[in-house]
């Protein structure tokens, strides 16, 4: 499996992942997300005083598990993370990288949304479950 298989992968299951960040207290989170590919990154836009940037600030490593499908279809990615909230990096990613709007969220743009950022994550490994499991197992390691 390559890293385009994990991307194209993750497009047929769903907009939606499950993040998972540990914080310095060792205690873990998980909340759901709308990661978009930009390139090798993976990027979610992101509060900066949320719980998974504090947790990513204590611990980058982080892990995605996209929902899983009525056949049991599942992929799970794991990487490291970074956040971002500068202006060069808010103008670029604003448009063309997420499929959404993101001015719903932040009503201000990248210029005057204040507390809004965005998590890069560069994966190291994924592996895809084929049901479960059962109908096999690929898995992704970067290079």
């Amino acid at each position: 499996m390559e890293l385009q298989d994990v991307k194209d992968r993750g497009a047929q299951l769903s907009m939606w992942a499950h993040l998972a960040t540990v914080g310095a207290d060792g205690c873990p989170d998980v909340v759901p997300v709308h990661p978009c590919w930009e390139g090798d990154t993976l990027w979610l836009m992101c509060g900066t005083d949320a719980v998974k940037v504090r947790n990513v600030a204590a611990n980058p490593n982080v892990a995605l598990h996209w929902q899983v499908t009525e056949k049991g279809d599942g992929l799970e990615v794991w990487g490291t993370a970074t956040v971002h909230d500068d202006l060069e990096t808010k103008r670029r990613l604003w448009t063309g990288v997420f499929d959404y709007d993101l001015n719903l969220f932040a009503p201000g743009g990248p210029d005057n949304s204040p507390g809004t950022g965005f998590m890069a994550i560069q994966p190291q490994r994924a592996m895809w479950m084929g049901a479960y499991g059962m109908n096999g197992i690929e898995r992704w390691r970067k290079p």
